[in-house]
């Protein structure tokens, strides 16, 4: 590939990457870590994913175990997932934090595909705003005859080999998490 489409290559890739993190925090009937990626705990005055400051598990296919390493912890990581848009009331031992996912309705799964798809569209628009900024790069290298018309041709073309191939990796992800939505 030309160095000169490189970065815009690695844009696409990262416009793909942040599509994938997005679906990871979408809770689909099935416990997923993931889930407890945005969410900050206050670790003495330092916000601090849960990650950092606890064992996270899943013992049940619908639950997620919580086990801070310090049990001062606990009630900071209650707070903070009660105070997330989780949408899941957390149980505690005093020790031990579980999440229960409810088995998801019908509607909810139609919801959340919806919500697949328009993530997706995103994804898509992002990926085509990165091929508008290559082309419009493309035609100033022409314009200040650094280039020759034919070659801002190809290198047009091959931008838009690389906007398609990144199109189709974005559908199948967006096909790929909508049907593990709607399975029951």
């Amino acid at each position: 590939m030309d160095e000169r489409l490189q970065q815009y290559d690695n844009k696409m890739q990262k416009s793909l990457q942040n599509l994938l993190e997005e679906f990871g925090s979408i809770r689909a009937g099935r416990a997923n870590p993931h889930v407890l990626d945005k969410i900050k705990v206050d670790y003495y005055g330092t916000p601090t994913g849960i990650q950092q400051v606890a064992n996270v598990s899943v013992p049940e296919p619908r639950m997620i175990q919580i086990q801070p390493w310090e049990a001062s912890m606990v009630r900071e990581i209650e707070k903070a997932i009660m105070g997330s848009d989780l949408g899941i009331n957390p149980t505690n031992d005093g020790k031990v934090i579980r999440l229960v996912f409810p088995e998801l309705t019908e509607e909810r799964r139609k919801e959340l595909a919806k919500d697949v798809k328009k993530k997706g569209e995103n994804a898509k628009v992002a990926v085509r705003n990165i091929r508008r900024d290559a082309n419009d790069a493309l035609k100033k290298l022409g314009k200040s005859n650094e280039v020759s018309e034919d070659e801002v041709k190809q290198l047009e073309d091959e931008v838009q080999k690389l906007t398609d191939k990144y199109i189709v990796k974005v559908d199948k992800a967006v096909e790929e998490k909508s049907k593990e939505i709607l399975t029951v």
